[in-house]
């Protein structure tokens, strides 16, 4: 398994968090456009957060057509998913 994605029943998950919503929805908006899998924006409370104004904004990507997380494709992604996240001052949770 690659560590920025989980793999369950053959959907690869990825985890995307910025610290603005404006962000999130924008990247969820640009992904949902290249018909990667299903993409949805959610609140992500992160461990050791207790104030809900910490809250990140996470972009959860999850892809049904790729059954190997080691395969060159999902590091590919992985590789990807990180630039944008660092585009956006956010990062890749390395596990989501």
């Amino acid at each position: 398994m690659t560590p920025a994605a989980w793999h369950s029943d053959r959907v690869l998950t990825y985890l995307l968090l910025f610290p603005e919503r404006d962000d999130a929805e924008k990247v969820a908006e640009d992904l949902a456009e290249d018909s990667l899998g299903e993409v949805r924006v959610v609140r992500e409370a992160l461990a050791g957060e207790d104030d809900s104004e910490s809250h990140e904004w996470g972009v959860y990507v999850q892809i049904d057509t790729i059954d190997d997380p080691s395969s060159a494709l999902a590091k590919a992604l992985t590789e990807r998913f990180t630039a944008v996240a660092h585009e956006y001052d956010g990062w890749l949770d390395q596990h989501p």
